[in-house]
């Protein structure tokens, strides 16, 4: 049996937990709330803009319900489609300040459906991942045994089940390249008991923290110019292009007619596009192209 009541107390203080340390680590902006309330339901959207560290922070709590799943909700789930949904979540991204400093994403999320006439049907999903524009390779070790970490004590293949999942969805086909390092992806957890699942939520939330605040801690004060500032604004796109493309929950919540604001609020502050831009060979830059495809990370970089 579910309890979405627990949920939404996993899901809130989690919001509440990221928020504050973001902001401890930025140590100027603060999350702004903007409370909001649809047809569909309610929630918070929180934004950090022009911090010291941060240039835009988006963590959104969102609980809606609808008349009937939307298709990008219902392709691998047919027998669903139509029927009545809730969803409650978790979702943020980060856009630093500094090239140096990664981007990153990370949500949680519960979905219940109720088909006519048959008990609900309800899944847990989410994950985090590392979209690094100038890689480090003890940063993505970090991140990666951060990720393991989190895994572990739910099974042995966990982590690289999800790891595999994470390199699969976050892959623009049209650009034949992952968005970044990867990290986890899961969706339609049900396979574990509710309350096993549920830990598993929080653990994915808290293992975001522990994965990226130490990276931004070793990277926001590093030097940069106008080159670098420029290669983040145009790899930028790349983030603005998936998610309006292959992203699940964009397309869901656009077509589920949820808050587009919110919805939105993943998009960078600013950002630009170039014609048949190519990196100068042997450049900082162009080394980025090494690190844009599934890699077994641990194995290479700590000989697991």
């Amino acid at each position: 049996m579910f309890h979405t009541e627990a949920v939404l107390a996993v899901l809130k203080s989690l919001q509440n937990q990221i928020c504050a340390a973001l902001e401890a680590e930025d140590g100027k902006a603060m999350f702004v709330a903007d409370s909001w309330q649809s047809r569909l339901g309610t929630g918070e959207s929180r934004v950090l803009k022009k911090g010291q560290v941060f240039e835009q922070a988006g963590v959104n709590f969102s609980h809606v319900k609808g008349n009937a799943m939307p298709a990008s909700a219902t392709a691998h789930r047919p027998e669903l489609a139509g029927a009545p949904f809730e969803a409650m979540g978790v979702s943020l991204v980060i856009h630093p300040n500094n090239p140096y400093v990664p981007t990153s994403h990370a949500n949680v999320r519960f979905f219940i459906a109720y088909p006519e006439n048959k008990e609900p049907v309800w899944w847990f999903g989410g994950g985090f991942d590392l979209t690094p524009f100038y890689p480090f390779d003890e940063d993505i070790l970090h991140w990666h045994q951060t990720a393991q970490a989190v895994c572990r004590p739910f099974g042995a293949d966990v982590y690289s089940e999800y790891k595999q999942w994470c390199d699969e969805y976050f892959y623009l086909k049209h650009r034949s390249e992952t968005r970044g390092v990867g990290g986890l992806f899961f969706d339609d957890l049900n396979s574990w008991d509710f309350d096993t699942c549920l830990r598993f939520i929080k653990a994915v939330g808290k293992g975001f923290i522990d994965a990226y605040v130490p990276i931004v801690a070793r990277r926001k004060n590093t030097p940069y110019g106008e080159r670098e500032r420029e290669f983040q604004l145009y790899r930028r796109g790349r983030y603005v292009e998936f998610n309006l493309v292959w992203d699940r929950g964009t397309l869901f919540g656009l077509q589920s007619g949820g808050r587009t604001e919110s919805i939105l609020m993943s998009m960078p502050p600013q950002v630009r596009f170039e014609y048949c831009y190519e990196p100068e060979a042997g450049s900082p830059e162009a080394r980025l192209n090494d690190y844009l495809r599934p890699r077994d990370w641990l194995a290479e970089l700590s000989g697991q």
